[in-house]
């Protein structure tokens, strides 16, 4: 029996991490944000996954370093009219990164769901065999 909740979980955890992907994959997509053509990679496609998004935070980034003499906005003077531009660049980054980091967590969810559907059916078998 042991086994079979130790599968039920795992599913559920494949499910979970699976609707999860889908989820921040739809809502990304659905910003229309396109990889800046200068990008290291992924240039001019859509930013709708894990590799696309780190793309674009990180021309973002090279843009606002560039924009601001190699400053980042905690080291710009408060009085710099660049500051409000960086600091822009920065909640972008940030929030690209977030999105990122669920698509990260999601893969994790799958991964150890799969495994544990896996471990909890050759559990239930090997008790039921027994």
């Amino acid at each position: 029996m042991a086994g079979w909740v130790v599968a039920l979980v795992g599913a559920v955890m494949l499910v979970g991490g699976a609707t999860t992907w889908g989820l921040v994959q739809s809502q990304l997509a659905a910003e229309n944000i396109t990889v800046a053509e200068d990008a290291r990679w992924f240039a001019g496609d859509a930013v709708d996954g894990p590799l696309t998004a780190f793309s674009q935070a990180d021309i973002i980034n090279h843009h606002s370093l560039e924009m601001s003499g190699g400053l980042t906005y905690a080291e710009l003077d408060r009085e710099d009219p660049l500051r409000a531009t960086v600091m822009n660049g920065s909640f972008l980054r940030a929030s690209l990164f977030t999105s990122v980091l669920a698509f990260g967590v999601s893969l994790m969810a799958m991964g150890v769901g799969a495994t544990q559907v896996l471990v909890g059916t050759v559990l239930a078998r090997r008790g039921s065999a027994g």
